[in-house]
């Protein structure tokens, strides 16, 4: 199993338990049921259950699951075994932001630079991460073996940035910019839209409140 693809959607389940179970282990818990941890994610027991013997994992139905050992089998699923280097480019507030908020959340995931087309910030660093000019890039993403690209340019420039990094060599992005991208198949890609995250939480809103009113 482990040599196949798994689905996008149990690889994000994945990485959501081992954050809670990062946090069982930090307050000295040893085993979690899979129920316990389907109520942290809002989910069903039978998912959790069935994404864990997805990964080859099984466990003491007397005591739930071991939660070092699980930790160490997601990690063995996620991580790979030297790291990944990451960099940020844009580096204005979002991704000043977006650098504070990864550096140092994961050991194999190594933010090692950002870009900015603003000379005035290169040679500067945040959060202990040089800043370097995008006159550089190129260079740069092949002698620091990057390979994640965390996209915060502004959507104007996000097409033309992600042509010019997939032609450098950068495997997967994650856009954070408004802008929809098209990439090769080699390339993964990720859109995060913050906009679309919060009018999907205020359709809710407004639909509960509708509810509510109609009581």
């Amino acid at each position: 199993m482990r040599n196949k693809l798994l689905p996008e959607k149990t690889v994000e389940r994945l990485s959501e338990y081992r954050r809670s179970l990062l946090n069982c282990l930090a307050q000295g818990r040893t085993h979690i049921y899979s129920h316990d941890l389907a109520g942290i994610h809002n989910i069903t027991a039978v998912q959790v259950r069935r994404d864990i013997m997805f990964i080859g994992y099984t466990s003491s139905q007397r005591k739930g699951y071991d939660v070092n050992e699980l930790i160490t089998v997601i990690r063995s699923i996620i991580d790979t075994d030297d790291g990944l280097n990451v960099a940020v480019f844009g580096l204005g507030n979002l991704g000043k932001a977006v650098t504070h908020y990864f550096k140092g959340k994961r050991s194999r995931l190594n933010i090692v630079a950002t870009f900015d087309i603003d000379e005035s910030k290169a040679g500067q660093e945040y959060e202990g991460v040089k800043c370097y000019s995008m006159n550089d890039y190129k260079e740069l993403i092949k002698s620091l073996k990057i390979s994640i690209a965390l996209l915060t340019v502004p959507g104007a420039a996000a097409v033309e940035t992600t042509t010019k990094l997939i032609d450098a060599g950068i495997e997967g992005i994650l856009n954070f910019t408004t802008v929809p991208l098209i990439v090769p198949d080699h390339v993964f890609l990720e859109e995060y839209d913050m906009i679309t995250s919060l009018e999907k939480i205020a359709y809710y809103v407004k639909a509960n409140k509708g509810l509510k009113d109609r009581k």
